[in-house]
Parts: C-alpha cells; sequence; structure tokens
C-alpha cells in the first residue's frame, strides 16, 4: 500500500497572544512567538484575533494616524516573518483607505501581505460601538498600496493554500442571517478563519460553541474560530480567548474561556471529508465570482494527527442518561418502521427465528417496542420458532426459549434435523461434510418455515440480520438474507451488542439475566459444529473482529476513504488492540467481501435506515455487483 493518505490533511491552528492594547510592538512580539511555535508544528495556516496588532478595545485611539502608522509597520514586519516559514498568518488591524477606517483581517505568506479582507457587519449595539469609528466595505475588490507593493483589499477575496482555498470573515459576520461565509463558501472556499473579539457574558460561551459547530454543519467547512484574550481591555466587557476548530457539525478542537494553559489550538481538519460531503450534495450553490490568491504555502503533514473514533457506530453522549437516550432513539426508529409496515400490509402477526443469538434477539426486543406503539399484547402480535439443527448449541436454544417465555410469546420448537439430512440426501451429499451446501440448506430451510409459516398464518417475516452482515455478505442469498421486513438492516453488529444491553436495562431482573448471557454468548451462525453442545462456529475467527469490519465499513461509506488511509487511521485507532498486519489482514478480507455480495444486496428487502450509513439498494447504496475488488484497492488519494 502506499502512504498517499496523509495528502488529505489541513493542519491550522488559532493563536490568543496576550494583548497590551496600542502597544504594537508588544503585541507583535507576542505574536511572533505563537507563530513561530505553529510553524514547528507544521501548520498550514494560523489565525489570530480580531485586531490583534493594536487590540480591539482601542476605542477613540484608533482615530490617531500614529497608531495606525504603527500598526502597518507591525504587519510589514510580521509579513517579512513568514517569508521562510510554510505557515500562512491571518492578524487584525485598523486600515485607513479613502478617507475611512476599516477594521481588517489580513493574510500574509511568503514574506507579502497576500490580501487584506474588511469586516462587512459592524455590531452597534450593547456593548458595541463599532460603526463611530469603522466602515463597512460594500464594493468590489480593489487595491491599497503598502510599502512598495499593491495588495488586494475586498470581501470578495478567497486564499489558496495548496489546494484548499480558505475566506476570512471577522467576529460579527458571523452572528448575522447572512453571514459572509455562505458566500464565501459557495466560491468554494473550504475553511473559513474568523478573528473575534467576543465579550463574555453568562451562556454566552455555549451559545457561541453552536454557532460554529452548525456554521460549519450547514456549510460543510471547516470553520476556525480565535476570539480576544482576557488581557484585552476590561473597561466594561471582559474577553476570555475562547477559539474553536469546528468541521462538518463537530468540535474537533477547543480552548474553553480563560484558558491559562497552551495559546496555540492546532488541529488537523480532513478535507478529504468535507470534499466528498460537498460533492454528494448536488443543490449546492456553485460560484466563480471571488478572486482566489495564492499564498504560495505548500503544506505537507507528515504525521496526521486525526480525530479517531475506533467505534464510530456507537452513541458519544456526554453522560449516561444521553446515551440512554440515543439508544432507545434508535429502538423507536426501528419500532416505528415496524409498526407503520404492519398497519399498511394489514399483518396480523409477526415471524421470527429466534436463535438465541443477538442479532435475532434485537428482533425480538424491537417488536416488544413495536407492540407498545400499535397497542397489542406482544404475545399476540409475535410467532416465534426456534428451529435447532445438528450444530444448534444448548445454550443458546434455551436462551431462546427464555426470552420468549419471560414475555409469554408462543415459541414452537422446529427441529430441523431430519429435513436437512433429506434435503442433503436428495443432493447426494454426504450429510457428514461439513461444507457450504452443508451450511446453506440450514439456513434456507429456516428461512422456508418461516415464509410457510407466515402464509400459513398470516404476516410477515421479521428479518434479523444486521448492516455489518450485509456489508460482508455474511447471510445465505435467499436464506437469513431474506425476510418481509429487514429491521436490523440499519444496525452495524457493534451497535446491536448496546441496544440489546439499553433493552435488557428496561426490564426486570429475570429478563435482564437472559439478555446479558445472549449479549455474553460468542457470535456465531451456529451451521457447522464440533459436536461438543457448545457454541465452535465463532464469526469473528471466520471473518474477523466486527469492530474493525464496522470501522472499515464507515469510512468507505461515509467517507469514501481509499484502503490505504482506512489502513492508516484503524492502525492508529486500534493500536493497542491489534498489529498492523493484522489490520491489513482483516481490511483485505473487507474489501473484498464487501465488493463481492452486492448481488445480495441489490435484491435486500426493505428495513429502516437509522444512521449515516446505509446499505439499500433503493436509497443510500448503488454498485454493480459484478466490481472487481482490485479496483477499490486501486484508490488514489486525492484532495481537490
Amino acid at each position: 500500500m502506499t502512504n498517499e493518505w496523509n495528502a488529505g490533511y489541513l493542519r491550522v491552528a488559532t493563536a490568543c497572544p496576550t494583548v497590551t492594547v496600542a502597544d504594537v510592538a508588544a503585541n507583535v512580539a507576542a505574536i511572533r512567538e505563537l507563530y513561530l511555535a505553529a510553524t514547528s508544528d507544521h501548520c498550514a495556516v494560523v489565525v489570530c484575533p480580531e485586531l490583534s496588532l493594536t487590540g480591539y478595545s482601542l476605542g477613540d485611539l484608533v482615530m490617531h494616524a500614529g497608531l495606525r502608522s504603527a500598526a502597518l509597520t507591525g504587519l510589514l514586519e510580521l509579513a517579512a516573518l513568514t517569508a521562510v516559514y510554510q505557515t500562512v498568518l491571518i492578524v487584525g488591524l485598523p486600515f485607513a483607505h479613502a478617507d475611512a477606517i476599516y477594521n481588517v483581517a489580513a493574510v500574509l505568506a511568503g514574506g507579502r501581505i497576500v490580501g487584506l479582507v474588511p469586516k462587512q457587519h459592524l455590531p452597534n449595539y450593547g456593548e458595541f460601538y463599532e460603526k463611530r469609528w469603522y466602515h463597512s466595505w460594500q464594493h468590489a475588490n480593489t487595491s491599497v498600496r503598502i510599502g512598495a507593493a499593491d495588495v488586494p483589499f475586498g470581501t470578495q477575496l478567497l486564499f489558496g493554500v495548496g489546494n484548499v482555498s480558505f475566506g476570512v470573515e471577522i467576529c460579527e459576520d458571523l452572528w448575522v442571517n447572512h453571514a459572509p461565509s455562505q458566500a464565501l463558501v459557495d466560491n468554494g472556499a473550504v475553511c473559513v478563519f474568523n478573528p473575534s473579539a467576543s465579550p463574555e457574558l453568562v451562556g454566552k460561551a455555549a451559545y457561541r460553541r453552536d454557532l460554529v459547530r452548525i456554521q460549519s454543519a450547514k456549510l460543510v467547512c471547516a470553520y476556525v474560530y480565535a476570539g480576544c484574550d482576557w488581557t484585552e481591555s476590561t473597561m466594561d466587557v471582559v474577553m476570555s480567548g475562547h477559539q474553536l476548530i469546528a468541521s462538518q457539525g463537530t468540535i474537533l478542537a477547543e480552548r474553553i474561556p480563560f484558558a491559562t494553559a497552551e495559546r496555540l489550538l492546532v488541529c488537523d481538519i480532513d478535507i478529504d471529508h468535507l470534499v466528498m460531503d460537498r460533492t454528494r450534495d448536488t443543490n449546492r450553490a456553485h460560484a466563480i465570482e471571488y478572486t482566489r490568491l495564492d499564498t504560495l504555502v505548500h503544506p505537507h503533514v507528515d504525521d496526521p494527527r486525526p480525530q479517531l473514533v475506533a467505534h464510530p457506530f456507537l452513541p458519544t453522549a456526554e453522560n449516561p442518561a444521553q446515551r440512554q437516550e440515543r439508544l432507545q432513539h434508535i429502538i423507536d426508529i426501528q419500532a416505528h418502521g415496524l409498526a407503520q409496515r404492519i398497519r399498511a400490509s394489514r399483518s396480523a402477526h409477526l415471524h421470527l427465528g429466534l436463535s438465541g443469538g443477538l442479532d435475532s434477539t434485537l428482533a425480538f426486543m424491537v417488536a416488544t417496542r413495536t407492540a407498545q406503539i400499535i397497542g397489542r399484547p406482544v404475545a399476540e402480535l409475535l410467532r416465534c420458532y426456534s428451529m435447532p439443527a445438528h450444530s444448534s448449541s444448548e445454550r443458546t436454544q434455551s436462551n431462546a426459549v427464555a426470552l420468549a417465555q419471560a414475555f409469554a410469546v408462543p415459541c414452537t420448537l422446529i427441529p430441523i434435523g431430519q429435513l436437512v439430512s433429506a434435503e442433503l440426501q436428495a443432493l447426494g451429499h454426504d450429510g457428514v461434510t461439513q461444507d457450504i451446501t452443508y451450511e446453506n440448506v440450514q439456513a434456507r430451510l429456516r428461512t422456508s418455515i418461516l415464509f410457510n409459516s407466515a402464509n400459513h398464518w398470516g404476516g410477515l417475516v421479521l428479518g434479523t440480520g444486521d448492516l455489518s452482515e450485509i456489508a460482508l455478505g455474511w447471510c445465505t442469498f435467499n436464506g437469513d438474507h431474506m425476510s418481509h421486513y429487514h429491521v436490523n438492516a440499519g444496525v452495524p453488529k457493534t451497535l446491536v451488542r448496546h441496544l440489546v444491553i439499553h433493552m435488557a436495562s428496561l426490564y426486570d431482573a429475570r429478563i435482564q439475566a437472559i439478555l446479558t448471557d445472549i449479549v455474553a454468548t460468542p457470535i456465531s451462525p451456529e451451521l457447522t459444529s464440533a459436536h461438543t453442545g457448545e457454541v465452535s462456529q465463532k464469526t469473528e475467527d471466520i471473518i474477523g473482529p466486527y469492530e474493525l469490519h464496522d470501522f472499515f465499513l464507515y469510512h468507505l461509506v461515509r467517507w469514501g476513504d481509499a484502503p490505504a488511509k482506512i489502513l492508516a487511521l484503524a492502525t492508529r485507532a486500534f493500536a493497542d488492540v491489534y498489529d498492523a498486519a493484522t489490520i491489513e489482514c482483516w481490511l483485505r478480507v473487507f474489501v473484498r467481501r464487501f465488493t463481492g455480495n452486492q448481488f445480495k444486496r441489490s435484491v435486500m428487502p426493505d428495513g429502516p435506515k437509522v444512521g449515516s450509513v446505509a446499505l439499500s439498494p433503493r436509497g443510500d447504496w448503488r454498485m454493480p455487483s459484478d466490481l472487481s475488488n482490485a479496483a477499490v484497492w486501486q484508490w488514489p488519494q486525492v484532495t481537490q
């Protein structure tokens, strides 16, 4: 595999320098220190707060030409500093042009001032009085003379860092109902940087955090916010140094208000993921009106530090109550989908093969919730069938029967051993060799019985296979692969266990004990055995750990990551669990099985989508059934 996976990351930083109001030299020194720290960490862009060269809380001092001249001198000094570094610096200052003063952000790189972006929306309410001093720029881009250079000036500017375009808006620009960042993104900005001076008030930090997070989600961009330090003047307000880096609705990094620790907040943005989500949205506006200025900075992150979640499908709520709420919400999505299917089909019963395994147990528990929703006793709605064969273990069968009895649900015992032997004999099979025919005859017989029962008694066959099995094709075609409604189709295996545990917490000790033992039982289709009475065919020994496969699935389908990148990310996420060779082995199995089993997904039954990854051929995933898995391995990692 190649090591191209790291090309898709952009390392950015916010800086929170101490402020000495109206002392440009002191502020330049503070900014210089943080800029050099950012360069040593290979940051592509570092943004300082609003009016960072002079301090935001200048008041009427901003009218003094001498102070503004000193700010320009400091700006040129910082611009010269960038000449030998591959790091863009964004700083703020008051700037006079055509008999007006503007609050601007200067983008510095390669020893020069690349461009100046004036603030568009000036707050003039409450503690704010900006229209006393500043003008809002409402014109086309122009250029201004600074030193010996003509510098682009205007709000319709984008800046290039390698292949990535970014834009700048200043403080209040984010808070208005038509934020400039919308137009910046429409014109191609992938990242938006916001130098800000936002006073701290009770509850404002949480509001600010949500504002940045939601803007990054709505615009599908990275949003980098740098707030002023508390060393600003405290005459009437107090700043807090709140710094935020968000991407696609997630806060990736935060310097909390009044933090005394590190003044540089560094984060790696996954540009490939941003581009993937933008590419999916064909309704996005695309404009080519803004001018793109190349900073001539070409970043390269040798060792990205992405935020990794080893189990991306599991709830990440901050407290147990929120986690339980999220799990219950998933159950309710499944149950309401099933309830509507029952209403629409006017079905009298649900028919479920109850094996004592995780998936059929989850389907059973979803059926209990569905019964509550439609106002019918679950014992009347649900009919269960235990269909043991030669390889069924005592543990799973006893748990299946015990679970049905605990809810007073009828559970019919239909041993299928003789039926299996008869069909194998009719096929000329020796009935002993535990090959694929031996396994699939059992699976298809069970499904046949369920469908025939549904015909006989009326109702729907309830599917049990989960999203991970669908992805891997770990199901028998026209066997457990088929049902009338695939209630677990959107639930990956790593989540199934947690949903069952959640449902257990809602019931008494007897039911909890049954469900706890089911969760502790090794995952197995029980289609072959060592004839010991125990579970001997363990799925994860055959196809690999589900926690790895779910990680692979998430990154392949949700983000379109190439295998080289998935391998690199998984190696980091599971560094304490699996070695790199083991992870690559199972990744190759995943890609081979995922590409080789699309024909099963193409004819899979309906089932509810519960998360961002789904494989329904009618909804989220369409792929040729005859795709070669070699094609997937050849995907390069390309950043646009």
